[in-house]
């Protein structure tokens, strides 16, 4: 298929009229095995595990999306992650960012280095220090960007460079761009993985992640993996996030509008400590904004102060839903202490920012002057 414009590819990449039918949306393929014509010979799909057409559209879609040349559907963002992970033999040294979403902490400290590989949580957003951590068994670093849930950016382009003079696989966890907003296989990046379940989808109604690569070596073993571990992403799901990426243009384009209105109104709050958005000028890293992403996103944090306020604040807001996860239509809030970091313990939380009284937003695309007046009647009750 022709090379389209972001938002055509959106709408068509990995996807063709049924030839069956002529149906313009593909088909929901609900089934777990196929009729092969004779011995060794099939029309492409043997097994629902190793591959299913639905899932295989979805596949090229965000592979068109984010530039790569293949792309693979797992059950979940952290499915996702756990084969990533393991494309390395025990006795990896892995650096990760520090400031990563509590889910990537559980499976790296609770369950990866059980089995032999070593990760080393420090703040990727400082070149210097990457460098620095690099030991001689170090097989990866792994970013995420902007970071969850404090919004710290780090320059992929210098990430890059410095895996390929180390022969290093580069991993980017671009959830919280999605890849309207940032490629990071363009800027250099090996591996762009991605929880399907938030932007890329935007419904909040299914579960899924993404890997995205333009080496075909690590495409192969992420192909094996699939098939071998089993934590594939089932046809209707991959049907659900298909029809959710027809419309990421004009969602994210909603999202950061919106974001970028309440972030300003955020700072003018007296009961408001910190806000962290890239998009604000005094963001310490804004001028990364531009470097490497379209706009600033629509994930917001900010420190009411304290638990007892963050408390108050989130009992009382309405149109706002408090609620784990992130990238729907419909706004979300959370508490990352309690709720998306709550495995990291608790000196080290507060050391990367991550607060009793800190609260997370995920900007939706309702009329934002409604958001707004919740925010503002919950901060009343603070």
């Amino acid at each position: 298929m022709k090379k389209y414009k972001f938002s055509t590819e959106a709408i068509h990449a990995g996807q063709i009229p049924d030839p069956t039918t002529g149906a313009i949306m593909t088909p929901v393929y609900l089934t777990s095995t196929y009729v092969q014509q004779e011995l060794g010979k099939n029309k492409g799909y043997e097994y629902g595990r190793v591959s299913n057409p639905t899932r295989t559209a979805l596949e090229k879609n965000i592979a068109a999306l984010e530039n790569g040349k293949e792309g693979m559907a797992f059950a979940s963002g952290m499915a996702a992650i756990d084969a990533v992970f393991h494309l390395l033999p025990a006795g990896s040294h892995i650096i990760i960012s520090n400031n990563t979403y509590g889910g990537t902490y559980r499976i790296a400290k609770m369950i990866l280095e059980n089995y032999g590989l070593q990760f080393d949580f420090i703040d990727t957003s400082n070149i210097a220090l990457v460098i620095k951590s690099r030991k001689e068994n170090t097989k990866m670093v792994y970013v995420e960007t902007p970071t969850n849930p404090t919004m710290q950016l780090t320059d992929l382009k210098a990430i890059a460079d410095f895996a390929k003079r180390h022969k290093i696989i580069s991993v980017v966890d671009n959830t919280f761009a999605s890849p309207y907003l940032q490629r990071p296989l363009d800027l250099g990046i090996d591996i762009s993985l991605h929880s399907a379940t938030k932007y890329l989808n935007g419904h909040s109604d299914m579960l899924g992640g993404m890997v995205v690569t333009n080496n075909i070596t690590y495409s192969e073993k992420l192909r094996f993996l699939q098939k071998s571990l089993g934590g594939i992403m089932g046809a209707f799901d991959a049907w659900l996030c298909l029809r959710g990426t027809k419309t990421l243009t004009v969602r994210m384009k909603q999202h950061c509008q919106n974001a970028e209105i309440i972030a300003e109104w955020l700072t003018k709050q007296k009961k408001i400590k910190k806000v962290n958005y890239p998009g604000l000028k005094k963001h310490p890293q804004h001028e990364m904004v531009k470097k490497q992403m379209s706009h600033a996103g629509a994930m917001i944090s900010f420190d009411l102060g304290s638990l007892i306020n963050a408390k108050k604040f989130l009992k009382n807001v309405e149109l706002c839903s408090l609620a784990e996860s992130l990238g729907g239509v419909e706004t979300l809030i959370s508490h990352p202490a309690t709720m998306t970091h709550a495995s990291i313990p608790k000196d080290e939380r507060i050391k990367i920012g991550v607060t009793d009284g800190l609260v997370r937003l995920s900007v939706g695309i309702e009329d934002v002057e409604d958001i707004i007046a919740d925010l503002q009647f919950a901060l009343k009750k603070v």
